[in-house]
């Protein structure tokens, strides 16, 4: 394939290199959708499940996708979504979305049956642990890969505590899954004190830490949070996957918008090499 070709149901490849160093970078797929259910189900926060079986059969916890949002020619960037669940038998995939601009009101303005398309799966998801237990840690927006990983955890037998956070009681969601995925042990914290622990999530880190030891923390949420967990978790020694968010363009390699600071220096993209990182490769 020549670079800039376009396989059949691909968008166009990235690139990396010069001449006879050119390498494949990414083959990203555009499929269609049909809009299922879109309802809110927290104050500013919606449950969308779409029906898209060949994305639903092939994306992975922790991937994302970029959706077209329809009904307004003018926006012509995509938004990247994570999910929080899969169901490769049904076709169908759950996106849990906050509104926080007009491209995502107007997505939540979508109603059962209208159709679009996503461009994925993207990105590389959580690596899943072959045993121990596991503390996720999600913060307001980072809810939804923190339960798909509940539900990889669980898929797989593993053990795993949940920790939750948001601004107040009525922006909170995801409890309901944790528990129905078997967490351990649920914990709750809202900025305001309107539900659970009156604090942050990384108070509640640190509280469980002390009397329960863990062998792998997977964590996603504003970054200042996510910065605080793996301080939290390199002071223990526990290995520590983040996953990080950052405002895209393609949302496959070509634009380098979404670059990640690396600790070490330089960059590297959050489209393709992440969204999760481990959290010590980021440079807080």
């Amino acid at each position: 394939m020549e670079p800039g070709a376009t396989a059949p149901g691909c968008l166009p490849v990235a690139w990396e290199g010069k001449g006879s160093e050119l390498a494949l970078r990414s083959r990203v797929f555009l499929h269609g959708f049909t809009v299922v259910s879109n309802r809110e189900v927290a104050r500013d926060v919606v449950r969308m499940e779409l029906r898209s079986p060949e994305l639903a059969a092939t994306i992975r916890p922790g991937q994302f996708i970029n959706i077209e949002v329809p009904g307004d020619a003018r926006h012509l960037l995509r938004i990247p979504l994570s999910f929080a669940s899969a169901n490769a038998e049904a076709g169908t995939v759950e996106l849990i979305y906050a509104v926080v601009g007009e491209g995502t009101r107007r997505l939540s303005h979508m109603a059962r049956g209208q159709t679009s398309t996503a461009v994925g799966p993207g990105g590389n998801g959580w690596a899943c642990p072959e045993a121990g237990r596991t503390l996720l840690v999600a913060g307001g927006a980072g809810a939804p890969p923190v339960i798909a990983a509940a539900g990889m955890l669980a898929e797989r037998g593993l053990r795993f505590d949940v920790i939750l956070g948001a601004r107040s009681a009525d922006r909170l969601w995801g409890q309901r899954e944790a528990r129905c995925y078997g967490a351990g042990q649920l914990s709750v914290t809202t900025d305001d004190g309107s539900y659970g622990l009156r604090g942050t999530t990384t108070d509640a880190m640190a509280r469980l830490l002390e009397g329960r030891g863990y062998d792998l923390v997977m964590s996603c949420g504003p970054a200042p949070m996510m910065a605080g967990v793996a301080r939290l978790a390199a002071e223990r020694n526990i290995p520590c996957q983040v996953s990080v968010e950052r405002l895209m363009a393609c949302g496959f390699g070509v634009c380098s918008c979404c670059n990640v600071a690396l600790a070490t220096g330089g960059n590297r993209s959050c489209c393709m090499d992440g969204p999760v990182f481990d959290a010590d490769e980021v440079a807080w």
